[in-house]
């Protein structure tokens, strides 16, 4: 039995409201390729995926959802310049407009990413495989650049 829960763990498929599914947070660099890649189980926040960046970039570039001031600090205690818009209701920080500009360079990276139908749709069982196929797509996507 606990051989099994410890396997399931390690797969990180997790249930969400569409199913099944894999979070997949992707560190990218200034040019949106691929740098690298954390996966969590699809209930899961990205948030914590977020910690484990390889090396401290001098921006990071963020939507809402990663706007938490521990997750703030722990950039700025890296050397790291944290460019996240406050929610609705937080008070106001700074985040320059010239560089949150270049956040659709990881979104564009997901479009090339999901080209490839074995990431979109994920159909590989196991945790490692289904890396290995996002290591491959974006390997390709760094060659064709």
């Amino acid at each position: 039995m606990r051989h099994r829960e410890r396997r399931k763990d390690r797969e990180a498929p997790g249930r969400s409201r569409g199913g099944f599914g894999t979070r997949v947070c992707v560190a990218a660099g200034s040019h949106g390729r691929a740098l690298s890649f954390t996966l969590s189980p699809g209930q899961a926040h990205e948030l914590p995926c977020a910690y484990a960046l390889p090396h401290p970039p001098i921006h990071v570039v963020c939507d809402r959802g990663y706007a938490s001031h521990e997750f703030r600090e722990d950039l700025w205690s890296r050397r790291s310049r944290p460019v996240i818009p406050p929610r609705r209701n937080d008070p106001e920080v700074a985040c320059p407009g010239w560089a949150y500009r270049h956040r659709h360079l990881v979104e564009n990276l997901w479009v090339r990413l999901k080209e490839w139908r074995a990431v979109a749709t994920r159909y590989e069982k196991t945790a490692a495989s289904f890396f290995s196929v996002i290591l491959i797509a974006a390997t390709a996507d760094y060659i064709k650049a």
